[in-house]
């Protein structure tokens, strides 16, 4: 287990991690989500003790590492901007780490054959990387950094290069890949979606602080706060100040509607209201269904869905549905939305209609 207690790390008077403790298991995927400058490769760096934080300490299997330098620890990292050997073939540059360890020769032949054959490079075993693109290169850094056998696996946005049906498939393949060996697998990314589609569990990260952590699935679902609820929304979360009062929720004479039963609980007063865009639709699905008439800005097709940017209120949503729906700009447009889909936040950003419980 990796444990960060009461982490922090200021450089120059800037804090860039706050107070974070952590605590990850042998053989999960962990996900640092956050946007640029979040704190994600600064967290990582303590983690593989590239860096030493500046207060808390950092544990691994029971014994405090944090002095510990990298070069004692069985840290594996790849980084976005790809890191090899340019004067070794890339048989070698999946190699050395083995070399390092001192594995016998057909220890070595056998693990960089399995690794170049996922990776799909056997063919380019005989290159050196600057012969090789960009996600090749990315490719040759994955599989050395999967051969090493490490007991913590760190990948700072390492499928960014790639082209699209290459990260797919990778995005399936690295959680097994690395889960098998027993390792701690930390995976950072801005992307949502790529969180989603690797499972696991989810560290949401904002100004160097950790505002949630748990199963990923259930973090996005139950968001403790705005800002986990916003950084965890890809298009964007849609929000709208309303306020409780006599069993309604209302926006002024935009929207209103009877307070459902799950926020009956509620004592009146002004909150935040939160909808994910997948969560609008323009059909009716149910008699509480709650609609609102709009105008639209701007729609995006793509062919399998379609964004429908709209305002209302003096507020612009936006809208993902299936299929194709054509809009012109300034067209009426009504949207509804199920009342049970809703996140609401008090006015201080924290999530009020569940008890959310967060690891330490």
């Amino acid at each position: 287990m990796l444990e960060l207690r009461n982490v922090s790390r200021a450089v120059g008077g800037a804090d860039h991690i706050r107070n974070v403790s952590l605590a990850l298991e042998r053989g999960t995927l962990n996900v640092l989500l956050g946007p640029t400058l979040a704190g994600k490769t600064s967290l990582m760096r303590l983690m593989a003790g590239l860096d030493e934080p500046t207060s808390g300490t950092v544990h691994f299997d029971g014994a405090d590492v944090t002095g510990q330098p990298v070069q004692r620890r069985n840290v594996a990292m790849v980084y976005q901007q790809f890191i090899n050997y340019p004067a070794l073939t890339v048989y070698e540059n999946i190699a050395s780490p083995l070399r390092i360890q001192g594995r016998d020769s057909a220890t070595i032949d056998r693990e960089v054959k399995r690794a170049a054959e996922l990776m799909r490079l056997t063919p380019y075993l005989d290159r050196t990387p600057l012969n090789l693109s960009g996600g090749q290169q990315q490719r040759t850094a994955l599989a050395r950094a999967m051969v090493k056998n490490a007991s913590l696996v760190l990948l700072d946005e390492p499928l960014a290069n790639l082209d699209y049906k290459l990260r797919e498939e990778l995005r399936e393949e690295l959680p097994k890949i690395f889960a098998e060996s027993g390792a701690i697998f930390v995976y950072a990314t801005t992307e949502p979606q790529e969180a989603l589609l690797l499972g696991g569990n989810t560290a949401v990260l904002s100004e160097g602080q950790m505002v949630q952590f748990g199963p990923t699935v259930d973090v996005f679902r139950r968001p403790v706060s705005l800002i986990s609820a916003r950084t965890f929304a890809d298009p964007p979360l849609n929000t709208l100040s309303v306020e409780k009062k006599n069993g309604r929720i209302s926006h002024g004479e935009a929207v209103t509607f009877p307070v459902p039963a799950h926020l009956q609980h509620l004592p009146d007063g002004a909150y935040t209201i939160g909808i994910q865009p997948h969560h609008l639709t323009t059909r009716a699905t149910t008699p509480h269904t709650v609609s609102i008439h709009a105008r639209a800005i701007i729609t995006e097709i793509t062919g399998s869905e379609s964004f429908v940017h709209f305002t209302f209120a003096g507020t612009d949503w936006i809208m993902l549905t299936p299929g194709v729906l054509e809009l012109d700009p300034d067209d009426a447009v009504e949207v509804l939305f199920e009342p049970t889909n809703l996140l609401v936040f008090d006015m201080e950003g924290r999530a009020v209609e569940y008890e959310f419980h967060t690891a330490a």
